[in-house]
């Protein structure tokens, strides 16, 4: 009977605050089950709250060190009451992360994810567009990370959105614009219209998530290889947070297939019932994260079971 298999490659994807400690939750997980050290995959593809986790990992940070008191972007505390199990969302965020992902799935209606960028580009400017400037800041973040021991060695990608051009910028990859690993993920995590744009190189980044909940297909793998993508929004319910679950499912799903075509195998996993359960309304809300650690080792070790 199949069991758990390496991963070559992870993919971590956007989840704010609570999404970040369930993935780094996962990987502890994983490792204490199935003795797969993280720190050692062949790539990173880090997307917002990922790209922190990515730049941990990549940095030789042993994730179980870090457990529960990982840097983060700055709590956003935004609930407002919303409708579906009695629960509530988080308004303002929700509404401009569905935005969003409305926008990151526009390039997926053909099947070509690369013929279709130039036509993706151009909606997710027009909508970046009217989405209010972000005045929170995340300075700090990427400092931290840096002095942490964030570096670019060839195995990390964190993305990002040029906010002028609707583009999406996978920093660290060849021929991408110069940036520490803390700007590029302090770029990756400036939501639009609740962080302020990251400028780098005179340009303006916000979230890679504006582009795609995990950005999956940018994943540098070879036929054969192995790819793991922790998508936090995957599972998510409710009146308007489940409508970003289905666009983050869906995106997912596309781009796994462009790399299934390829030769690649991939798992994509997202939050179990507990873990949804535990996360609440709000993503950003971090008085959650010890339930949200809790149900991320369990499932992390569920899914790190050795079977014959």
């Amino acid at each position: 009977m199949a069991g758990f298999k390496k991963p070559d490659v992870l993919v971590l994807g956007g989840g704010g605050v609570l999404g970040e400690a369930w993935m780094l939750a996962v990987l502890v997980g994983m490792q204490e089950e199935s003795g797969f050290d993280p720190r050692e995959a062949d790539a990173f593809v880090g997307t917002s709250a990922g790209s922190i986790v990515a730049a941990v990992l990549a940095a030789g940070i042993d994730p179980r060190s870090r457990l529960g008191r990982m840097p983060e972007q700055p709590a956003v505390d935004d609930d407002s009451p919303g409708p579906g199990n009695g629960g509530r969302v988080p308004g303002r965020l929700t509404r401009l992360a569905l935005q969003g992902a409305r926008g990151a799935a526009a390039p997926f209606a053909a099947a070509g994810l690369r013929t279709t960028a130039p036509g993706g580009a151009l909606f997710r400017r027009t909508l970046l567009s009217m989405a209010p400037t972000g005045r929170r800041s995340l300075r700090g973040l990427g400092e931290h990370l840096d002095r942490e021991g964030g570096r670019w060695d060839g195995r990390l990608q964190v993305s990002a959105v040029d906010l002028g051009t609707g583009k999406r910028v996978m920093f660290g990859a060849p021929g991408a614009p110069e940036a520490s690993v803390g700007q590029a993920v302090e770029a990756s995590c400036a939501i639009p219209g609740v962080f302020e744009p990251v400028k780098i190189g005179g340009r303006e980044y916000v979230d890679g998530g504006a582009w795609s909940p995990t950005n999956l297909d940018a994943a540098s793998v070879e036929r054969g290889g192995r790819v793991l993508c922790l998508n936090p929004t995957g599972s998510l319910r409710g009146a308007l947070a489940g409508s970003l679950g289905i666009v983050s499912r869906s995106a997912a799903t596309v781009e796994a297939m462009a790399l299934e075509r390829r030769g690649v195998r991939v798992k994509i996993v997202a939050p179990d019932a507990k873990s949804v359960e535990a996360f609440g309304g709000n993503l950003m809300n971090p008085r959650p994260r010890a339930a949200v650690v809790a149900a991320g080792l369990v499932q992390g070790r569920a899914l790190g079971v050795v079977r014959t």
